[in-house]
């Protein structure tokens, strides 16, 4: 679960050009959106809804769905092991 959390990171600062942030910097369960976590807006859920198809083979029927998804690394990866297909 670590690596896919590390993987996670990895590609939320690729994908969103994240371009002043490290791995590390990202805390496990720190909410990606909001003033209290990263600071992502709707763009960058789709995004990240485009990331989980493309990537692991999630489909998500919409973004209010991702919004579950998308509290925190630590939801985003459990959700990930459950339904990956890649």
């Amino acid at each position: 679960m670590e690596e896919l959390k590390n993987e996670l990171k990895l590609k939320i600062i690729d994908v969103l050009n994240l371009v002043d942030l490290k791995a590390e910097d990202i805390v496990d369960d720190a909410p990606l959106f909001g003033d209290l976590g990263l600071g992502l807006d709707s763009i960058d859920a789709l995004e990240l809804i485009l990331l989980m198809e493309k990537d692991y083979g999630i489909k998500l029927k919409d973004a209010s769905e991702g919004k579950a998804i998308f509290q925190s690394i630590n939801v985003m990866a459990d959700y990930i092991m459950k339904n990956r297909t890649r």
